[in-house]
């Protein structure tokens, strides 16, 4: 299966005008024959901790101009955005298949605290696991990477990989590359992440959006400009990475439990 990861640089706070350059971007991809295509970390409006603009329930106009694109094209599409919640809005992911349906919901489980995003928005709770072309696929939001239980969790639920939006910071790029290696090599599955790049009020941004396979050896990598990164994921090779090392069958699940609570 074909994916698409959209390295774009937001139009800061200007949702219609990034939404134009997501089409561009949407209609290339389908060229390509991707099945997929995926964008960084509220994307459209441009990922800020602390702003209470443009939340939007799910019919709002990003969720809708998003599904009107995959359909015009034939591609799902993973995009996010502020969604409208009580008492605070959720940082939220989703994917939108071909025929305008939603497939998944995701919210950002680990609010970014460093830079007090746990003020403004409310923190997920739940999984999200998606079909598409014969695999299956959880969604995680860039802060989640440093959390290696999440990816365990989805792990057990047989998925084949995890798509992470991020607005991953320049200044921490090393790590970046870390933990997409990491949770995938842990968890034999494929990570696909997809960075933001530019400079913005809130940070500056170095792209790099990047799959790395089962083994955690790094397929697929972007520069530091806008890009469309495309990467070929195949359910057969994690299949045959965790039958050849089966790892999970010595992960002690109830006994971790057991010390976590005794300790």
């Amino acid at each position: 299966m074909k994916c698409c990861s959209a390295q774009i640089t937001s139009c800061w706070e200007k949702p219609e005008k990034t939404l134009g350059k997501a089409e561009v971007c949407i209609r290339r991809a389908a060229s390509l024959g991707a099945a997929i295509i995926a964008f960084p970390e509220q994307f459209v409006t441009g990922w800020d901790p602390c702003s209470g603009r443009h939340v939007q329930d799910r019919s709002g106009p990003i969720v809708s101009a998003l599904t009107k694109y995959a359909q015009e094209y034939s591609i799902a599409v993973l995009g996010s955005f502020r969604e409208s919640h009580h008492p605070l809005p959720k940082n939220t992911a989703f994917v939108v298949s071909t025929d305008g349906s939603v497939l998944a919901w995701y919210a950002k489980m680990h609010p970014f605290t460093f830079a007090r995003e746990e003020q403004y928005f409310a923190a997920g709770d739940d999984l999200a696991v998606f079909g598409l072309c014969g695999m299956k696929f959880g969604i995680a939001i860039c802060y989640d990477l440093r959390f290696a239980s999440l990816f365990q969790l989805y792990a057990a639920k047989g998925v084949h990989g995890v798509f992470v939006p991020a607005a991953w910071p320049a200044s921490r790029a090393r790590h970046w590359e870390l933990f997409i290696t990491a949770r995938a090599a842990e968890n034999q599955m494929y990570v696909t992440g997809i960075n933001t790049v530019g400079t913005n009020p809130v940070d500056r941004y170095s792209g790099a959006s990047m799959t790395a396979d089962p083994d955690g050896m790094v397929i697929a990598r972007g520069g530091e400009r806008e890009e469309l990164v495309v990467s070929e994921l195949d359910p057969s090779r994690v299949e045959e990475t965790r039958s050849r090392f089966p790892i999970r069958n010595d992960h002690r699940t109830e006994l971790y439990h057991q010390l976590h609570r005794r300790n």
